[in-house]
């Protein structure tokens, strides 16, 4: 059996008992036994190279957790005396350990060859640097490289537990266990050549965007007739066309420009009222950085009429010292970097930005930069468009130092959030075990994804459903497809049930054991995405279609920001404020039965006949039990004629999430828009 059947039918040994173990001592049962279940069914590719240098971070143990813990429940009960009440450095001291039980953890880790190389102000960890030999002595264990789905990471093969009296004093430990943090964005393609659609160079004359994109995503019903070069088959499909302005696939995907995007998220209002983050600030956390950073964003801005960064709205810190200038943009991180300057500043434009740029790409390397933002009271709102791999991988190790990162921030009043993913179930055909990490959580807040189209015919109105893209070819090369030739899944927003956490209590009402994923939902697809502009080479360019949950967190990210400023202090994590609003909060994302009568449909003539195709019937087995989708014709000359490629472009097909009303786990509790949800968000004065 597939290890896709495995986890569906709950056969992995070691899954079973992590879920055996969430209604009893979970907390127990990772400090005895820290090994990576994943590691069985992971490609084990031999010993790490103990020569390697590392970092890690050691987290300690409290004087009492449970206290901790509930101290910052109490922060989020509005019927507690401490309500928004948010600890500060010195309270959160009074939660460590005595100065001598902190001494002789770093004693331990020198007598073993570790550097330290800090002390965070609270007392809640220590970082050391040593090479893996280093670490593997000092924590008594094995450390090995292992491969799972084309992902490499390095985990521990015996239980990891510091030397002597100190190995009391540890909780978890980041950097043993070890992932390669990867950004979230993604590219729409043109169908017929799976390549991006090409960009624009900036002239300095130029003002405004230049043409490329149409925000014109969906036109009435018409029917097309499919010839191709052969007699037969033909084809007659009738159904939504899309995108209005980009019939010859000539241009990219619908997208929105900054003024577009405000208007479709409702954010006019919010600006009408007096709010666009003045005072605020929005934090970025990224890898590496790029050269060209502040202005490449500057140019956006002057094309958007955005407020320009200059040195009071805008930071870029180092907090593991700068790193080799052109790392970011051999690792794509340069990228990401624009999309969330970008976006975030479109929906935030009086917020300040400040970048918190890692020297590095491991999980430890981005645990540390969220711990540097809360020790430093960088920003309240965080944006973190990345994740490191699937809930199913991460082990106790490695999940347990997101979350008592997440945590001390959660206490300070800062909401972290994070992309949930780009994959869908990630090929697991089932939600349990998909969410990414860290967005699973308890203490992260988790940010889906949405597809928005613009509805021409339905006199300008919008139409959002789950962001899962998917298309089937109705003609390729000027040839009919008999029957329509599918193209596999090609993204959407992550979501899920983790098998590592349970339930926080905000949660008590979703279904399901463990912690579920996404929280809320933003724009991400990026055949209904946006512009970013970058600095490729010596040029300086305009390129469309980008999009993903790298979208959608920095897009959240400003709304909090946003309600930040109305509430007049900091809010906290969003989660589990959003999971406590009443229905209306937010605006639900539904299933798209109001599209459905113009999905596509037809029949196709062939030598043996004649076969008609329901709008399901197109899609067949991607649709992977989901019967509510909007479908669309892209390219659609009323009549084709010739070579061509046509496709159905499937949206809301996110493979085995689905949406339904009210929470789920394509959507979460769904999106935010407008006033409402800022005003939904704070409370009444």
């Amino acid at each position: 059996m597939t290890l896709r059947g495995l986890v569906r039918y709950g056969m992995v040994i070691s899954l079973i008992t992590f879920l055996a173990g969430k209604g009893s001592s979970a907390q127990a049962q990772r400090s005895d036994n820290n090994v990576p279940p994943s590691i069985q069914f992971s490609r084990d590719l031999g010993l790490a190279d103990p020569s390697a240098e590392i970092n890690i971070t050691v987290h300690l143990k409290l004087k009492d957790k449970a206290a901790f813990d509930k101290a910052v429940d109490a922060l989020y009960d509005p019927d507690s005396p401490t309500f928004h009440k948010w600890m500060t450095n010195a309270d959160l001291r009074t939660f460590a350990l005595a100065g001598g039980q902190r001494d002789s953890v770093r004693q331990e880790l020198e007598r073993h060859g570790l550097t330290i190389l800090s002390t965070d102000a609270f007392g809640f960890t220590v970082r050391a640097h040593g090479t893996i030999a280093n670490v593997e002595d000092a924590f008594n264990t094995e450390i090995h490289e292992f491969e799972y789905n084309q992902r490499v990471f390095r985990a521990n093969v015996r239980n990891a537990r510091l030397s002597g009296e100190a190995g009391n004093y540890v909780s978890s430990v980041a950097g043993i266990e070890s992932h390669r943090v990867r950004p979230l964005y993604r590219r729409a393609i043109d169908p017929r050549t799976q390549k991006p659609f090409r960009s624009v160079p900036l002239s300095t004359d130029t003002s405004g965007f230049p043409p490329g994109s149409t925000t014109n995503c969906l036109a009435a019903p018409a029917t097309n007739m499919l010839k191709g070069k052969t007699a037969l088959p033909v084809a007659v499909y009738t159904g939504t066309l899309y995108p209005v302005d980009g019939a010859a696939l000539t241009s990219p995907a619908c997208d929105y420009l900054p003024d577009e995007l405000q208007t479709v998220l409702g954010l006019d209002q919010v600006y009408a009222a007096g709010y666009n983050g003045a005072g605020q600030t929005i934090v970025l956390v990224e890898g590496y950085g790029y050269p060209t950073l502040e202005e490449d964003a500057n140019e956006f801005y002057k094309l958007a009429n955005l407020p320009l960064l200059n040195s009071k709205n805008f930071r870029l810190v180092y907090p593991e010292g700068k790193p080799n200038p052109d790392a970011g943009i051999l690792t794509g991180w340069n990228i990401e970097m624009a999309l969330d300057m970008d976006s975030s500043h479109t929906v935030a434009p009086g917020a300040n930005i400040v970048v918190v740029a890692t020297n590095g790409q491991d999980n430890e390397d981005f645990q540390y930069s969220i711990r540097y933002v809360a020790e430093h009271d960088l920003g309240n709102s965080v944006s973190n468009s990345y994740e490191e791999d699937l809930d199913l991988i991460a082990g106790p190790l490695e999940q347990t130092s997101w979350d008592d990162t997440l945590e001390v921030a959660t206490a300070k009043g800062i909401s972290v959030n994070f992309s949930s993913g780009d994959g869908g179930d990630n090929g697991l055909g089932t939600p349990v075990g998909a969410p990414g990490v860290p967005s699973d959580a308890p203490h992260a807040t988790s940010v889906g994804g949405t597809s928005i189209l613009n509805d021409l015919y339905h006199l300008g109105s919008t139409i959002t459903t789950s962001w899962g893209d998917t298309w089937v070819y109705l003609e390729e090369g000027g040839v009919v497809s008999d029957p329509p030739q599918p193209f596999l899944f090609d993204g959407g927003g992550g979501g899920g049930e983790s098998i590592f956490w349970p339930k926080p209590s905000w949660q008590k009402s979703l279904p399901g054991t463990g912690r579920e994923t996404p929280d809320v939902s933003a724009l991400a697809d990026p055949f209904t995405g946006v512009p970013i502009v970058i600095t490729v080479g010596t040029t300086q360019e305009v390129q469309y279609g980008w999009g993903g949950t790298s979208l959608a967190c920095p897009i959240f990210s400003g709304f909090w920001a946003l309600a930040n400023q109305k509430a007049g202090h900091p809010l906290g994590q969003a989660a589990p404020l959003i999971a406590a609003l009443p229905y209306g909060g937010v605006q639900d994302v539904l299933p798209s039965t109001d599209s459905s009568p113009h999905n596509v449909m037809g029949a196709i003539v062939a030598k043996s006949g004649s076969t008609a195709y329901t709008a399901s019937e197109i899609f067949g087995s991607l649709l992977e039990g989901n019967k509510e989708f909007t479908s669309a014709i892209w390219p659609t000359p009323i009549t084709t004629a010739g070579p061509g490629y046509v496709v159905d472009f499937g949206f809301g097909l996110d493979s085995s999430l689905t949406v339904t009303h009210g929470w789920d786990n394509a959507t979460g509790w769904g999106t935010p828009h407008g006033l409402a949800f800022i005003n939904a968000v704070t409370p009444k004065k």
